[in-house]
């Protein structure tokens, strides 16, 4: 097992501790400060860690391929490799392959991770090419799209699952204007933020998938608030600092009410 993913070592223990939560043992044994550096968001393994039950030990056996569609800096190809033994192919836009690849191998997954550059609405992949698709934090910018869902699942195998995690609303907001305690925080961005009922409608009507799981994550809103502060006072860039500040501001007024995750599972119909 590389440095880059075991626990944390010694001089960053009271960082480790704060990032152990008994929820998330796998997420847990890798090391904090290589996921508080490599992180572009909310923590994305805690995340990945809740999306994998509803999504199935069929479609994350051992040698399934697997596409981790927004993949950031590679965490999620990374661990779908190292927990469940799949060959990912890690697809990203904005993290050139080649940064992704040194990660990658530093971590000592080079022989089952695949670092690509794709946007994702022109996707380089053979149709019926992966079991699963598996997407973190990333979906929402690209998914809400009515004719998405249909031209992306043609990349799954007859029966094989896609399975996302985004932020999202507890439930719709009526009319145009966000909350008014969320408003000093509010970014046009946001507006693709969806509830759970949302998505389930969403994909279903797609006709694409049959819709297996749509929930909204109990608490997650606190899981995103510790690691945002924890995120503004441990990141070394000055940027991400003033994002996870910002965003821990917003997520304290929100207490909940508002703001949280939602996963999505569906299997693409024979």
């Amino acid at each position: 097992m590389s440095d880059a993913v075991s626990p944390a070592p010694s001089k960053d223990a009271s960082l480790t501790d704060r990032l152990t939560l008994p929820r998330y043992p796998l997420s847990s044994t890798y090391d904090a400060r290589w996921a508080v550096e490599n992180q572009m968001g909310p923590h994305a393994l805690w995340l990945l860690e809740w999306l994998a039950p509803a999504l199935g030990l069929d479609a994350l056996r051992p040698c399934a391929r697997v596409l981790d569609l927004g993949c950031g800096r590679a965490m999620t190809s990374i661990f779908l490799a190292r927990e469940f033994h799949a060959q990912v192919t890690a697809a990203d836009l904005w993290v050139g392959p080649d940064d992704n690849a040194g990660r990658i191998a530093e971590a000592g997954f080079a022989d089952r991770v695949q670092p690509v550059r794709a946007e994702a609405h022109d996707l380089p992949f053979a149709e019926g090419g992966f079991d699963a698709i598996v997407s973190v934090d990333a979906y929402q910018y690209f998914g809400t799209d009515d004719l998405y869902l249909p031209t992306l699942t043609r990349l799954l195998k007859p029966g094989g699952r896609i399975g996302v995690v985004v932020p999202a609303l507890r439930e719709e907001i009526a009319g145009t204007e966000p909350p008014e305690h969320l408003k000093p925080w509010w970014e046009p961005d946001f507006w693709c933020f969806h509830s759970a009922h949302w998505w389930h409608r969403h994909w279903t009507r797609s006709g694409a998938v049959e819709v297996e799981a749509a929930d909204w994550q109990p608490d997650g809103w606190r899981d995103w608030l510790l690691w945002c502060e924890v995120v503004a006072e441990e990141s070394t860039d000055d940027f991400h600092v003033r994002m996870a500040g910002r965003c821990a501001e917003m997520l304290r007024a929100d207490q909940g009410r508002t703001l949280g995750f939602v996963r999505v599972v569906g299997r693409r119909r024979q």
